[in-house]
């Protein structure tokens, strides 16, 4: 009779190669921290944009406001682009675990380009227009304004298609039980604080030149 011990050997199956299972699993986690680190900023992104265009009802007297909040949404709206063409990059590169996880439905993937377009233009025409040479004032404020119409709409239609996305990531890093799912929630976190320290700075430096460009601008 074969013996019990030689038995148990025989019919074990074979181990699994313990390094690719780490690298699978660290794969794993790499998709879901993107997912994770796109939703909380995309949380954010809203409540900043949303005070950002309660200053655009009275941009006159809400103008120092404006400029403040437009500055710290800068770093915040990079963190988020550079998450998502992360994605992007990773998913059409072939990497297996993006491709398993898949691409956006069409036609976000779709608006998806144009969003990052128009936010670039958006925020670029607007600092440009406080900070750059008077001459360029009238062209810069066509394109600030007539990219803000376009990008609202197409803004809205992202919002739409991910806000459940977002409402169900948003959360997973700040939660005890979902926290350790997924290691570097703390880097996550820090990223984003780091980013609106940034912002603040960013605002903090550019908010003196708003009076000076307001009075020039009524003169003009």
């Amino acid at each position: 009779m074969m013996p019990l011990e030689d038995s148990r050997r025989r019919t074990r199956p074979p181990d699994a190669n313990p390094g690719l299972a780490r690298v699978t699993r660290r794969a794993r986690e790499g998709v879901e921290a993107n997912a994770r680190l796109t939703g909380t900023t995309a949380a954010l992104l809203l409540v900043l944009l949303f005070v950002e265009g309660l200053t655009i009802l009275r941009i006159g007297s809400l103008l120092t406001l404006h400029v403040f909040v437009g500055m710290l949404l800068v770093p915040p709206v990079l963190v988020k682009m550079s998450a998502t063409m992360w994605r992007f990059a990773r998913y059409y590169l072939g990497a297996p675990e993006y491709r398993r996880k898949g691409p956006p439905p069409n036609l976000l993937r779709a608006l998806g380009p144009i969003v990052v377009v128009l936010t670039v233009v958006l925020f670029a025409s607007g600092i440009a227009l406080l900070l750059g040479p008077p001459s360029w004032q009238h062209d810069l404020l066509a394109v600030h304004k007539g990219s803000f119409v376009l990008w609202l709409g197409a803004m809205g239609l992202h919002v739409l298609g991910h806000l459940l996305d977002t409402a169900r990531l948003a959360p997973l890093d700040f939660i005890a039980r979902t926290r350790r799912q997924v290691r570097g929630a703390a880097i996550r976190q820090w990223l984003l604080a780091l980013s609106l320290v940034i912002g603040i700075g960013l605002g903090v430096l550019v908010v003196p030149y708003v009076g000076a460009w307001w009075h020039a601008f009524r003169l003009g």
